[in-house]
């Protein structure tokens, strides 16, 4: 048990105060700069909806719990324009996780959103109609392999076109 109730994260940014807020850009937008006023504090999550997942890893892997919770970045982000903090998000990343790193992870949502767009619609992640564990396990298993493949594809330097002969003109060339 805790000796006193937790506090909000709302709570827990306006304690901050606005002179812990950094300004960071986390990308280039095609506008220009993505920036906002950022502050990362360390913070040991409260409830019963994240004690129970901890508890039950812990009792897994050692057989016991301490009741301890885990400390993990609030990230909170402030923009200049707007009275109060206007997102949060935690982090169990590590301790020396640099906080534009945070920032950079925390505004990837996009990316997030078209993977699983991608995942569902071309690759087939929703197409599983089979009942067992060990099917849907299979089927996403495949789905992922797909989508790996697929991100490497992408992601590897373009290989230049070897000259063959359908891509040679058909026409000779004559000199004089």
């Amino acid at each position: 048990r805790y000796r006193h109730p937790a506090p909000s994260v709302a709570a827990l940014a306006a304690d901050l105060g606005q002179e812990a807020f950094t300004s960071l850009t986390w990308r280039q937008g095609s506008r220009g700069e993505l920036r906002s006023r950022f502050a990362a504090v360390r913070v040991r999550p409260a409830g019963k909806a994240v004690e129970r997942p901890i508890r039950a890893a812990a009792s897994a892997e050692q057989g016991w719990w301490d009741g301890v919770l885990p400390d993990c970045w609030l990230l909170v982000e402030w923009p200049d324009d707007a009275e109060a903090p206007t997102d949060y998000w935690l982090s169990n990343l590590p301790a020396d996780t640099p906080v534009v790193d945070l920032v950079r992870l925390a505004k990837v949502r996009w990316r997030i959103e078209h993977d699983y767009r991608e995942l569902k619609h071309g690759l087939g992640l929703d197409h599983f109609e089979g009942r067992s564990w060990p099917g849907w396990q299979h089927h996403v298993t495949l789905v992922t392999a797909a989508h790996a493949f697929l991100t490497e594809q992408r992601l590897a330097p373009k290989a230049p076109a070897p000259g063959s002969p359908s891509t040679r003109s058909s026409t000779l060339s004559r000199t004089s």
